[in-house]
């Protein structure tokens, strides 16, 4: 075929693919299994929530004070064990020779760490009425909320080996194995939940923690087949050797992992404190918060996620010591997350009642009374939400670069220095009551989120050699 005269001349070669664009792919693929598997992880606690809803009200405040109480214990742990995934994504990401034994010796330190700090925190869970009593909570609501933390407390342990695993995983930018577990171990906990709260011999209460701890444990089995049975995964052996005690490389992972953890019980402590004073309000208030906080923690699994991804990606480019990209993938991260959470404030503001309904049972005892209070405390909850966002994706582009202790400070600020008086104030002086405190949320979060960004900002530019 003979083609007119110029067409060969003037046709243009393929353009390559913008970095940018490139950023945004990879971002999204690493992202959307975290995303799942937070959004699984949470549906223990949520779907918990949910089936506490259909004993009432009083059984939803009881869980969500003895929930908050954990969750503030746990995401500590949490914190302290997520520098795993850093260290890792660096390792990975450095092309040394050696890496398979580094990232080995990271995994196994830790599991370790995990082991370590569960057993510690597990004394002070038992002992939740006692440390809660003199806070002016409901006498029956704290009695049920002892009753049910005595079983949710052996969570913590699995719970963390998983977060260690899935962390190591995802640095390795492979999360298939910690999502397909994730994903079936929800409707195995709402199953199980389900069967020993209301089947026989009707647990109640107790039977919903029951269910997440026996959900948990399988899982954690279920991950370490799952990586036993992958060719890739196998040949790092993380397994190997596990009772020898490296205290060097758990010195290095507390390093960075310490001022993770105060920063993650920092942010968790302004919603333990908002739970507690919650209950000063009464059963009604305290129930509305509950069914609140659930419906913001579902939207902020999304950004958690990404900012989960954030840090691998920029680890990774850490480890090769490529500015522009890590500069890149912190960028794309924290856009992403505005992007999601700027759609959740909307979808709050616009059906606040059918949101609040996926967790409230209308024909519930109580339920009529809790309804109007939770729809003013979601209005705050759309508020806040971009800058938690924001904050969530910034906090992990810069644990990415292992800076941790700047952003402790931060959070610290922000969260008590900020979020704490000014919620106390307009609660108690202003006579907003819980929508006072709902309104010191979202200044500590603007906070935090601004002066998180701005952090990353300069330290981006720093040039790598």
């Amino acid at each position: 075929m003979i083609r007119p005269s110029g067409l060969a001349e003037t046709a243009s070669p393929p353009q390559p693919a913008s970095p940018w664009w490139d950023e945004v792919r990879a971002t999204l693929r690493l992202s959307a299994p975290l995303v799942l598997i937070n959004l699984a992880q949470h549906g223990l606690v949520a779907s918990n929530a949910v089936l506490l809803g259909r004993l009432g009200a009083e059984p939803v405040a009881a869980g969500a004070l003895a929930t908050s109480l954990y969750l503030l214990l746990f995401i500590g742990g949490i914190g302290l064990t997520s520098a795993v995934a850093p260290l890792v994504a660096e390792a990975a990401g450095s092309g040394r020779a050696g890496g398979e034994g580094a990232v080995r010796r990271i995994v196994r330190a830790g599991l370790w760490l995990g082991f370590l700090l569960g057993a510690a925190l597990m004394p002070l869970l038992w002992h939740m009425e006692a440390l809660l009593a003199p806070l002016g909570q409901d006498p029956s609501v704290l009695r049920d909320a002892g009753t049910y933390m005595r079983v949710l407390q052996w969570w913590m342990l699995p719970a963390l080996a998983f977060m260690v695993l899935k962390g190591t995983l995802a640095a390795l930018q492979r999360p298939a194995a910690p999502l397909v577990v994730s994903v079936g171990a929800l409707p195995l906990n709402i199953a199980l939940g389900a069967f020993f709260a209301f089947g026989l011999p009707k647990l109640g209460i107790v039977g919903v923690a029951l269910g997440t701890v026996l959900t948990e444990c399988l899982a954690l089995v279920g991950l370490v087949i799952v990586i036993g049975r992958d060719p890739v995964l196998r040949r790092h052996r993380f397994f190997t050797s596990l009772w020898r005690f490296d205290a060097e490389t758990l010195v290095r992972i507390l390093r960075v992992g310490a001022p993770m953890g105060v920063a993650g019980v920092a942010e968790a402590g302004l919603f333990e404190a908002a739970t507690v004073a919650m209950g000063t309000f009464g059963t009604v208030p305290l129930a509305a918060h509950a069914v609140t906080l659930q419906i913001a923690a579902t939207c902020f699994m999304v950004p958690n996620g990404i900012g989960q991804a954030a840090t691998v990606r920029v680890g990774r480019a850490l480890g090769a010591r490529d500015t522009a990209g890590l500069r890149r993938a912190g960028a794309v991260a924290i856009g992403l997350g505005f992007t999601f959470m700027a759609a959740c404030a909307v979808l709050q503001l616009a059906a606040p009642r059918s949101l609040i309904g996926l967790f409230l049972d209308a024909e519930a005892p109580g339920a009529a009374d809790v309804l109007p209070v939770a729809v003013g405390f979601l209005a705050f909850s759309a508020l806040f939400a971009m800058s938690d966002g924001v904050q969530s994706v910034a906090l992990g582009a810069l644990r990415g670069l292992q800076d941790t202790a700047v952003p402790m400070v931060i959070a610290l600020t922000g969260y008590w220095g900020i979020g704490v008086p000014l919620g106390a104030a307009l609660a108690w002086g202003a006579g907003w009551g819980g929508q006072g405190i709902w309104a010191g949320f979202c200044a500590g979060l603007l906070t935090v989120s601004i002066l998180l960004v701005t952090r990353w900002l300069r330290l981006s530019a720093r040039p790598r050699v």
